[in-house]
């Protein structure tokens, strides 16, 4: 909206003349990183005016999250007890706070804006679903995980459509490149390698939705990270949105993707506005509603700017917490045994004698270590 108001003052004027002095500072309506600071700090205050009367509301709906009781994981319902009733599906909050600040400063006239905002409104519905089963039946149980998976592989097969139906994106969306590489590590040509691109973008999806949703048991733990995240695919987003700064790094360029670096500083200023909440203790959960959306949107940004893989790193926590479930299940079934107390790896250490808040920040500091080492290999190409 911000950018057409922009436009319109031109057009109004008309190309040569000159605008008022008062409507000349609108010229930084232009630039990408002033709409990206205005979007971070419109989706933050969004998020503090509306955060009590949201939280008000979900109570007042007795959508509290059910909390597994101590014959499901015994140590550590005395550990969470307290939290039992705090409600949840406060991801409504923060992804609204997305998507009105997106809609304020982002173009809408870029169909990649318009793919991140699908990508949010539909994972966020699957997680309200989900959110609201559970609080309905008053189980840890929502939707199956099968359903989950066919809904995130639906998403994939969309976005995969949105590459390959054009001949603009169709040649680098077949494309895999690899951090410390300059040049793609393999080219899918065909319709073979059509489907083996769908593969990949499902890997890419579905592998981070579920991530930044088993991510998310600790009270700001997913969000804290998540600000993280955010922050450095905004980085490359515009680092591959600007055809300079792109040849410069030899990185794909992408004449689109900077727009993201709007969505993703909106992700951001939403993020810091629910942690106000969401702190220990926290007030509200985000819920499904908020996670698997949040998960698959970074994974979407990751696909729009060609650094998929580079989510490994990026996103090395959500990688960990992923794994360590994934190893867990995978050691029991096999040798009867289990690596960890409990998984996701965070509630491993709350069972090992660590505090929540402890457990929080240091997560943090660690999402903070693999964003550096993500950006770091811009220069290692």
């Amino acid at each position: 909206m911000m950018y057409f108001l922009y436009k319109w003052i031109h057009e109004y004027f008309g190309p040569n003349a000159q605008p008022p002095e008062t409507l000349k500072a609108l010229n930084v309506l232009q630039y990408i990183t002033f709409r990206s600071m205005g979007a971070a700090i419109t989706a933050f205050l969004l998020c503090l005016v509306f955060g009590d009367r949201v939280i008000r509301k979900l109570i007042s709906l007795k959508v509290g999250q059910p909390i597994r009781t101590k014959e499901e994981v015994h140590k550590l319902s005395e550990l969470h007890g307290g939290k039992r009733g705090t409600p949840t599906m406060g991801g409504v909050l923060l992804l609204g706070a997305v998507v009105v600040s997106t809609l304020i400063w982002g173009r809408p006239d870029m169909p990649v804006v318009w793919l991140a905002l699908f990508t949010i409104v539909y994972l966020g519905a699957i997680g309200f679903i989900d959110d609201y089963l559970k609080v309905s039946k008053k189980k840890s149980d929502g939707l199956s995980g099968r359903l989950k998976l066919v809904a995130q592989f639906a998403l994939a097969g969309l976005v995969t459509w949105f590459f390959l139906r054009n001949p603009a994106t169709d040649v680098q969306a077949r494309m895999i490149f690899v951090p410390f590489y300059k040049s793609p590590l393999v080219s899918l040509g065909g319709l073979a390698g059509a489907c083996l691109v769908f593969l990949f973008y499902s890997g890419i999806i579905v592998g981070s939705s579920n991530a930044v949703n088993l991510t998310d048991g600790l009270d700001g733990l997913a969000t804290g990270c998540t600000i993280i995240v955010a922050s450095a695919y905004a980085v490359l987003a515009y680092c591959a949105g600007h055809e300079k700064i792109s040849t410069y790094l030899e990185i794909p360029f992408y004449s689109f993707s900077g727009e993201l670096t709007v969505l993703c500083m909106a992700l951001v200023g939403a993020g810091l506005g629910f942690l106000w909440f969401n702190c220990h203790p926290a007030k509200v959960f985000m819920g499904d509603t908020g996670s698997l959306a949040i998960g698959g949107f970074l994974g979407v940004v990751a696909i729009c700017c060609k650094q998929e893989l580079l989510m490994l790193i990026v996103g090395g926590v959500f990688v960990i917490e992923a794994m360590s479930v994934i190893l867990q299940v995978l050691s029991f079934k096999l040798t009867g045994k289990r690596i960890f107390a409990m998984s996701p790896i965070h509630h491993h250490f709350e069972l090992k004698g660590w505090k929540e808040n402890t457990v929080i920040v240091r997560f943090w500091i660690i999402s903070i270590i693999f964003a550096f080492l993500g950006l770091a290999t811009l220069k290692l190409r």
